[in-house]
């Protein structure tokens, strides 16, 4: 996977992509622990699913200051090959009820939509539980 650093209103239109696709949109950090258990499920979503127009975008809550001392070493020890977003963003009580106005602000965080369903999700998960929401989306 490659890192983009963008602010919140460059990272905006991920929430909202008008395609045949369903977006998996989740908010993590390295320091954040049942995130970093969840990120094997995100990739095996990304490589079961991405033929399927499923596309994962992880995005890092990292501080940008730490993007070579921590966040990349990360992505290259876990192999991440999803689209990996630092959002560089400190005003985050302006921007987290644009994400959606149920997160409180704690992480991990995931928003779920296609077309036609828009769902997010303020918990760890695994694997099963994502394919569980995801099949019925890409039929």
């Amino acid at each position: 996977g490659r890192l983009e650093v963008m602010d919140f209103n460059e990272f905006e239109p991920w929430l909202h992509r008008d395609t045949d696709s369903v977006y998996v949109i989740n908010f993590w950090a390295t320091w954040c622990a049942p995130c970093v258990r969840e990120i094997p499920a995100f990739e095996k979503l990304h490589e079961e699913f991405g033929e399927q127009k499923v596309k994962v975008v992880l995005v890092s809550l990292d501080f940008p200051n730490q993007i070579d001392s921590r966040v990349l070493p990360f992505m290259e020890r876990m192999d991440i090959r999803s689209r990996v977003i630092l959002l560089d963003d400190p005003y985050s009580n302006r921007w987290i009820g644009k994400v959606s106005e149920e997160w409180t602000g704690s992480i991990p965080a995931t928003v779920i939509y296609s077309r036609n369903f828009r769902g997010f999700y303020e918990r760890e998960f695994k694997y099963e539980q994502l394919e569980e929401i995801i099949r019925p989306l890409i039929r």
